[in-house]
């Protein structure tokens, strides 16, 4: 079993990579894309509504048919359907066949984003202890191999569509691998000894359906939130740098690096530290070191400043989005994949939203002022960092703790 459980966990990494690589591989290539197509940014910027919402859409799906059918199943279809979905984009000729491509990648991204973070949490359940942020941090680095296998395509004069569906096909392939490593079915999660007595409690605590699903909204609230904030600096990051501070371009790129190598750091840590403190304390800090960096940005008039700021934004974010996906997981075992897909498609509506509310907003005031919004929203997670506090949440967090140790 320990080897099986071993191999499971490698298998989701597998999952996460790999999904960070199809969604990086549509990115490199929007340049491309967007010439051949011959659209604006802004037109552009509408077909991109239409990739968030097959994805949305495809959450939904895929969170209902992991359920019913286990995640062995849906993981692995997800990740043929993501990768023979990634040429579409890349075959386009005009605005409506990009449109039905984006919406059908769209689609397919969200039921593998949501079927492996459903198995994730199984992993994460077997293991009794946390391990959730390590799997987030390993998308990161799906988003930098398409970037540089991007970039040695773009060199070699490489075709759109040529390199899309090879990499389409690798991760076809890579999906068939990995998925005889996935576990079968969701596992029972580690006995908790009593404190004292040596002797494993005799039942798991009792769901409460109405009470769930009022915790499974008011953590959604909570990703949507904590994903604006992070959607904004992805768009927002540079332009302050350059626009409000007067920072040459080449040094403005790298308030966005900034921001996502912190941000990938405390991935990699964070696991360490909810073992060691608890979700409800990583979530808390990490929205309040969040306000503090962004504030910082916002306020400061200095460039070592904004890097500082952006650091500590990105660093403080890094861990609640995992938190986040966990507690909605762990909220009800037999309807994890319907919880983590309203959680991470409410969440998925902030992404997306973020920079549009940023940009709105800087027709009414500055853009260092619009930040503010930011450091509100980072606040308001901070204080509602409190619905990770429940029953349960404390018996198995005690529990990870202790195996952490």
């Amino acid at each position: 079993m320990e080897r099986s459980l071993r191999a499971a966990r490698v298998a989701t990494y597998v999952y996460f990579i790999l999904c960070g690589t199809l969604m990086g591989a549509w990115v490199v290539h929007i340049p491309a894309i967007e010439d051949r197509v011959g659209i604006s940014h802004a037109t552009l910027g509408g077909l991109l509504v239409l990739l968030g919402l097959g994805a949305f859409i495809g959450m939904q799906v895929a969170g209902r048919l992991t359920d019913r059918l286990g995640t062995r199943i849906v993981v692995p279809a997800g990740g043929i359907l993501c990768g023979a979905a990634l040429v579409l984009p890349g075959l386009a000729r005009d605005p409506w066949t990009l449109a039905g491509a984006l919406l059908v990648f769209g689609f397919c991204n969200g039921c593998l984003d949501v079927s492996m973070n459903a198995h994730a949490v199984h992993v994460e359940k077997a293991y009794g202890r946390p391990v959730m942020s390590g799997f987030h941090a390993t998308f990161s680095v799906g988003g930098v191999l398409a970037s540089l296998v991007g970039a040695g395509a773009a060199s070699a004069g490489l075709d759109p569509a040529a390199g899309m569906a090879a990499m389409g096909a690798v991760g076809i392939v890579i999906a068939l691998a990995s998925a005889r490593a996935l576990l079968p079915a969701a596992p029972a999660a580690p006995a908790a000894e009593s404190p004292g007595s040596g002797e494993s409690s005799e039942a798991p605590p009792v769901v409460e359906p109405h009470r769930t699903a009022g915790r499974v909204r008011l953590l959604a609230v909570l990703a949507l939130m904590v994903m604006l904030c992070e959607g904004a600096a992805n768009d927002w990051s540079a332009l302050h740098m350059k626009d409000v501070l007067g920072a040459p371009a080449g040094t403005a790129a790298f308030a966005y690096g900034t921001f996502a190598a912190a941000m990938t750091v405390g991935r990699l840590l964070a696991d360490r530290f909810v073992a060691r403190f608890g979700s409800l304390a990583i979530l808390r800090h990490g929205a309040a070191t969040a306000a503090v960096g962004i504030t910082l940005v916002a306020l400061g008039p200095w460039t070592w400043a904004a890097f500082t700021g952006w650091a500590l934004f990105g660093l403080g974010l890094s861990g609640c989005v995992p938190q986040l996906f966990s507690a909605a997981g762990h909220a009800d075992p037999a309807a994890a994949g319907a919880n983590v897909s309203r959680v991470a498609g409410l969440g998925y509506v902030g992404m997306l939203a973020g920079p549009a509310v940023i940009g709105w907003l800087t027709h009414l005031v500055a853009l260092d002022h619009a930040l503010v919004l930011l450091t509100l929203l980072c606040a308001t997670t901070a204080v509602g960092a409190r619905v990770l506090r429940t029953g349960s949440d404390n018996i198995r967090e005690s529990e990870m703790a202790r195996i952490g140790h």
